[in-house]
């Protein structure tokens, strides 16, 4: 099975501009494709993850990679999927989000000579004139189709500004650029960007005369419709400091029994023979499952080491065991406590189990926080310093979100 035919296999494929000629550049090596990442925040997110292994995929079947990071589009703000505008972020914020997408990408995708590429669209959007590009690029924009676009006709309601209008233009602009400069042939990205990529294709179409060419990705959706890579507590990053590996681990761990082989189809590099097996898995057959695909994708993220350590603490604590080494840990300063003891409200902030007191108090009001096994009652309840030596406390939020507390 060729690349092309393994991609629809897997249910990655959502939308493409010309089939057969997709195919045939990519099962042949020949595609010098770009996907896009705004640096909205400084670490990329499991949102970002079927665009990452997609890049694996087709580098590994011999095509060429180009991560444009949207340095110059991040002063605008993609109106994609957005009922308000995005808040417009300072130069020197989208220069370090930049870096740090680079460092995540670096464990999925191979940088180099006649290798992938990143390149940032900041070094050519910065540098337009404005008059030059309403001529050369503008003139071949129909407002009357632009507003038919999903992603403008959603904003129209509440209003849309200029600033935002011109994203479509300047996505636009990205593929031309590159197809000129990089040989660029072929843009992918979300489903949500459809209009977007078009916009791309036909730019080049009427300034050059040739052919380029777009497919879209799967979105990644569980069985309520509702997109994966969120938690109560906000996004699954990929960042180890922001998402711990067990955590990350975690949230994998704990997707639906509907979704599980569609997750492991779509996102792991298992062989898809060992997958179609699994269609037939029921039951406790899931659980294995579950673990299988977080064991992968946290291995692929984090490395195998992390995604070992997050396995045996998991299986440890769900097991009954208690072996707390590698679970998420918060250590605490003495100035904490008070006359040697501190509450159980201010623990679980402390310790970034809840966002604020009153959070805190509706959790251990709904009985829903254990501290070594035992529930707390009261909101009242605090514990001694004392209780923190040696091995800390297990704090257990929930059913499954374990947390340790330690006294420096």
């Amino acid at each position: 099975m060729q690349i092309y035919e393994e991609l629809k296999a897997r249910g990655l494929i959502a939308q493409v501009t010309d089939e057969e000629e997709i195919r045939e550049l990519v099962n042949n090596g020949k595609a010098t494709f770009y996907i896009g990442f705004d640096p909205t925040a400084d670490s990329l997110h499991v949102g970002h993850f079927m665009a990452l292994c997609l890049m694996k995929r087709l580098q590994m079947a011999g095509n060429r990679p180009i991560a444009l990071i949207g340095g110059g589009t991040g002063y605008i703000g993609d109106p994609s999927g957005r009922t308000d505008m995005r808040s417009m972020m300072t130069p020197e914020t989208i220069q370090h989000n930049c870096d740090c997408f680079k460092k995540q990408m670096e464990r999925f995708i191979e940088f180099g000579e006649g290798k992938a590429l990143m390149l940032n669209n900041a070094d050519w959007l910065l540098k337009l004139n404005y008059i030059e590009l309403l001529r050369e690029v503008g003139a071949c924009f129909s407002v009357n189709n632009m507003l038919r676009a999903e992603c403008y006709k959603q904003r129209m309601e509440k209003g849309l500004s200029f600033l935002e209008f011109n994203y479509m233009i300047m996505q636009a602009y990205d593929f031309y650029h590159m197809f000129q400069t990089v040989g660029c042939n072929m843009q992918f990205g979300g489903d949500d960007q459809w209009s977007n990529m078009l916009a791309g294709t036909e730019l080049i179409r009427r300034k050059l005369g040739k052919d380029a060419y777009a497919m879209t990705i799967t979105l990644l959706m569980n069985s309520e419709g509702k997109k994966m890579g969120k938690t109560a507590s906000g996004a699954v990053w990929l960042d180890p400091n922001k998402t711990s590996p067990y955590d990350f681990y975690q949230y994998w761990r704990n997707v639906g029994d509907a979704d599980v082989l569609k997750c492991i189809r779509m996102l792991t590099f298992l062989p898809l023979e060992q997958i179609d097996e699994m269609d037939t898995w029921q039951g406790s057959q899931l659980n294995t499952a579950k673990e299988i695909l977080a064991y992968e994708l946290t291995k692929l993220v984090h490395g195998e080491a992390e995604a070992e350590k997050a396995q045996e603490a998991a299986r440890a604590l769900f097991g009954g065991g208690g072996d707390s080494a590698h679970m998420p840990t918060t250590t605490l300063t003495a100035a904490q406590f008070e006359n040697g003891a501190i509450g159980v409200m201010k623990l679980l902030v402390g310790c970034g189990l809840c966002a604020s007191n009153g959070e805190a108090r509706r959790l251990i009001q709904q009985g829903g926080v254990t501290v070594n096994d035992k529930k707390v009652e009261s909101i009242d309840a605090a514990f001694d310093q004392a209780d923190f030596a040696g091995d800390g406390v297990i704090i257990k939020k929930g059913k499954k979100v374990y947390h340790k507390a330690v006294v420096q």
